[in-house]
């Protein structure tokens, strides 16, 4: 019983998370945030199924630095996007400009 309030505890999160990226369309920094915050549901529901399962939590720490290579990764997108456009808004630059 418990373990079924925890599923549908990390769904809830991994959708308002979803939610919360599709719906903000501002700033690049809310979206890269509701990304980390999908991705730290990923990791519970992850945590979850290799408890329950009692396997090796070996995979965990492969995925953990996966993802922050992946925010690594999108903080430094941020930080090119401010230099070179002064602000994370999405509508002061065109896609097609190099």
């Amino acid at each position: 019983m418990v373990m079924l309030l925890y599923w549908m505890v990390v769904m809830f999160v991994f959708l308002s998370g979803v939610w919360v990226f599709c719906s903000n369309r501002k700033h690049l920094l809310a979206m890269l945030l509701s990304l980390e915050f999908m991705v730290l549901s990923l990791f519970f529901m992850l945590y979850l199924y290799l408890h329950y399962y009692e396997f090796e939590l070996f995979f965990s720490m492969v995925f953990l630095t996966f993802s922050v290579c992946e925010g690594a990764l999108g903080l430094s997108v941020l930080v090119s996007m401010i230099r070179t456009h002064g602000n994370d808004f999405f509508q002061t630059f065109s896609v097609l400009q190099c």
